[in-house]
């Protein structure tokens, strides 16, 4: 049975979500368990009708090493407590300090507001639990984001109870400076709408929204607390001790929906201010950049715009413009470039294309056609840290199937999964791929987990996926690669919860059933080649899920879960193995061997494993190394320079690749749509490549690719020295946009054509900053002598996006 796409409900109006843009993924220190009532089960029917076979390698474990497990495997039963769900925040990095927050709410429709909660404490990584309700006075702590942790390796944290917000003038808070040992109780003067907000560096600076839409701050760790603003809708850090943040005009009603929010920008704690955007619908903040949404014009499309220095200066996005029933994203970026989903015209169509930035965010070129985006707001992109510019993704078909691609190049090429090794298609299969199980599965509760990476793992990706034509909605089976997602092998029948240990050295994993216990656990010291068992208890549990601390080096795992008391009623189990006393040998030179990332090991060696313009070779665990890396282990890794190829280089606007050919060629109907910008022979200096080099490319010397150059204009150009590198001073670059020939599978990235123009004006052309969005077009060749520098406090930017000017 193949899975097609079916969302019920209306596709929101615009994404830019705060998750993605700011932090690209979830907490990893944080994880909530609930549990699903017996006879509720919402697992459907185990099928595997037309799915693909294979047999997972088991190894018996010796009655020795059972014995040896056994006698490090702790059990923590929660007797007496009723709650609902379970929040597991680890504190600090190698403390070993687990706060357990169990949760009892009241039903939603009861009279009463509230419920019950406790706190539990482990200082040893789980092997036992204390009960420290006491410390914050037995006070009921929200469920949704009633404990956070400060980021990185401080022991400070934060409960925030729940109150009656009728009854108190505000809420109460307990902050902890010693990772949970001793709590203060303190007086908020506003009622905290969502979790407080950490800053990424210091966290003694905290930042929330009240339930009354104010923005308050604290300078120290949560004792004394200022209001910075009211009317704020979403705020985000950006560099140093910046503060953005968008806040409705006075008096306005639904200014969000409308796009009349204003983006506001602070750099002293909220003494002042400054108006850096109007118009606005929404704003993100990631890698150094700042988008933000905008209506240039009452009732056009929306379009983004792009600050990459905090806000001072905005430049227009070269992206298709977003109407009312689309949405743009961002997917993920760093300081190098930005991927940007843009939904497909149309209502409720439910995929997009991907776009990727140059290296300030602004020029975008085409990277893959129908990208699968759901109604409700899920993405299955899927960054594989393992390895450097390796991406994963599905894409939806006309005909409703979902396949995978993944581009090992950030972007510049997509392929679709090449078939495991160790599997073979069903006989009605007429494409023979591996497709992997994202946030869509996970969220449709076919998947228990998603795809799996760690930085500190090199090339190791683990995911839940199905070999045919497309992904199948039957029982998913687990597959792993040890090359960044280049080959792949079935490792596990069906669904399971899986972590990775001892930065790699070790795996476990765990069957995820909701209509039957367990009560063994797999383990692997290979890379999920073969597997052994291990029975932890004799007492079976129905499983809840795996943790394990936050960044692969531990050896311990906790596996949580729930089973009948004495009274039959269920009760909270946490069971914690500790697998350093099996593999007792430090791993030594010998065990690791030398492996050269993004290999094909059949081309020319000078130019093997480049990728972006140098290639890296990692210091590994041998496969069969059964040794422990430990908490000291650092990745090694050595980088060396590539000769600059075609490779290295993408095409510019109105140039497009021909299908297996590295060749850009102009496209056919690109110099017809130049005819209205030659102004009767007023532009010249009209110039372009055909070639611009991937942002992040770290080639040397090597071939260029031939320049290409057009009779535009009537006029033969013939370009200065350098000219694919260097932009000339005063000028304005026009953005002509084209669309990109593909082939879904190997979508090449579309081509930029940055060009110059000569306008007739005294002033050298302005730094446009972006605030009013008032100033008439006539304007830009006025005279700026009457404002501060040269610089415009606003602008008015044409309708049609495709065609307007930006610095």
């Amino acid at each position: 049975m193949n899975w097609t796409l079916l969302v019920l409900g209306s596709v929101c109006l615009l994404v830019l979500s705060e998750d993605a843009l700011v932090h690209g993924k979830r907490n990893a220190g944080t994880v909530t368990f609930s549990r699903t009532p017996r006879g509720h089960s919402r697992d459907r029917r185990d099928t595997w009708t037309g799915q693909a076979r294979f047999t997972a390698c088991k190894s018996p474990l010796s009655p020795r090493d059972q014995e040896l497990l056994l006698s490090h495997t702790h059990e923590t039963g929660f007797h007496g407590d009723d709650g609902s769900s379970f929040t597991l925040t680890w504190v600090g990095d190698g403390t070993g300090v687990i706060l357990v927050l169990s949760t009892l709410s009241a039903p939603s429709d009861s009279f009463y507001e509230g419920g019950s909660s406790r706190l539990y404490r482990s200082e040893d990584y789980g092997k036992s639990f204390h009960d420290v309700s006491h410390a914050i006075n037995n006070t009921f702590i929200k469920k949704d984001f009633g404990i956070s942790a400060g980021p990185g390796n401080p022991q400070q944290v934060i409960l925030t109870a729940n109150l009656p917000f009728t009854e108190t003038p505000g809420g109460v808070i307990f902050t902890s400076m010693d990772a949970g040992v001793t709590f203060r109780s303190v007086q908020l003067p506003f009622h905290p709408a969502q979790a407080i907000q950490f800053h990424y560096q210091d966290p003694k600076y905290l930042v929330v929204i009240s339930i009354d839409d104010g923005l308050w701050l604290s300078q120290d760790f949560g004792k004394s607390w200022s209001k910075v603003h009211e009317g704020v809708h979403t705020f985000t850090w950006g560099s140093g001790i910046t503060l953005f943040f968008s806040s409705s005009p006075k008096e306005t009603v639904e200014a969000a929906r409308r796009g009349e929010l204003i983006l506001r920008r602070t750099q002293d704690f909220g003494q002042s201010f400054t108006t850096i955007a109007n118009n606005t619908f929404s704003f993100g903040y990631i890698g150094g950049f700042l988008f933000t949404s905008v209506m240039e014009k009452l009732g056009s499309p929306r379009v983004i715009y792009v600050s990459s220095d905090q806000g001072d200066h905005f430049r227009k996005a070269q992206l298709p413009s977003a109407t009312t029933e689309q949405f743009y994203s961002v997917l993920d970026g760093d300081e190098d470039m930005i991927f940007m989903h843009v939904d497909n015209p149309g209502e409720d169509t439910y995929f997009g294309t991907i776009y990727t930035s140059d290296d300030r965010g602004i020029l975008y070129s085409k990277s893959l056609e129908r990208h699968l985006f759901g109604g409700e707001g899920k993405s299955d992109f899927t960054n594989v840290t393992s390895l450097r510019g390796v991406y994963l993704t599905n894409i939806l078909e006309e005909d409703g199937r979902i396949r995978s691609v993944i581009t090992f190049d950030k972007g510049g090429r997509w392929r679709f999964l090449k078939k495991p090794e160790n599997v073979n298609c069903s006989e009605t299969s007429k494409k023979c791929n591996l497709h992997i199980h994202g946030e869509h599965s996970h969220f449709s509760g076919i998947t228990p987990m998603l795809p799996l990476s760690e930085p500190t793992t090199i090339g190791l990706v683990i995911a839940h996926g199905s070999v045919g034509d497309s992904i199948s909605a039957a029982r998913p089976d687990v597959y792993m690669s040890g090359d960044g997602g280049y080959t792949w092998w079935g490792t596990l029948r069906g669904p399971h919860h899986y972590s990775i240990l001892d930065s790699g050295g070790l795996i476990v994993a765990v069957e995820a059933h909701r209509d039957r216990q367990i009560s063994s656990i797999k383990f692997s010291t290979d890379e999920g080649h073969c597997w052994k068992v291990f029975n932890f208890t004799d007492h079976p549990i129905f499983l809840a899920g795996l943790v394990s601390e936050p960044g692969t080096k531990t050896m311990n795992i906790s596996i949580f879960g729930y089973r009948p008391d004495d009274d039959d009623q269920p009760m909270w189990v946490a069971v914690t193995i500790d697998f350093e006393h099996l593999l007792t040998r430090e791993c030594g030179e010998e065990d690791y061997v030398h492996w050269l990332a993004h290999s094909d090991y059949d081309s020319d060696p000078e130019t093997d494993g480049c990728l972006l313009g140098y290639k890296e070779t990692f210091r590994r665990l041998k496969k069969l190394s059964a040794c422990r890396n430990g908490r000291g282990y650092v990745v090694s890794r050595q980088q060396r320079p590539c000769p600059c190829t075609r490779e290295d280089y993408m095409c510019e606007y109105g140039f497009y690749r021909h299908e297996n050919t590295s060749e850009c060629h102009l496209q056919p109907n690109f110099l017809n749509q130049t005819q209205d910008i030659c102004l009767n022979g007023e532009l010249d200096d009209l110039q372009y490549t055909g070639y611009r080099k991937i942002p992040g490319d770290k080639c040397e010397g090597g071939d260029r690719p031939e320049d290409v150059f057009k009779k535009l204009c009537g006029k033969d150009i013939s370009p200065p020295p350098n000219s694919h590198t260097k932009r000339l001073p005063g000028m304005l670059v026009l953005i002509v946009v084209c669309t990109c020939v593909g082939v879904i599978g190997l979508v090449i990235i579309a081509a930029l054509i940055i060009t110059s123009r000569r306008i007739n004006c005294r002033q050298r052309s302005p730094a446009y900053r972006f605030s009013a969005l008032q100033l008439q077009e006539d304007d830009l060749c006025g005279s700026n002598e009457s404002r501060p520098n040269g610089k415009l406090s606003g602008f008015q930017v044409q309708e049609d996006s495709d065609d307007d000017l930006i610095e």
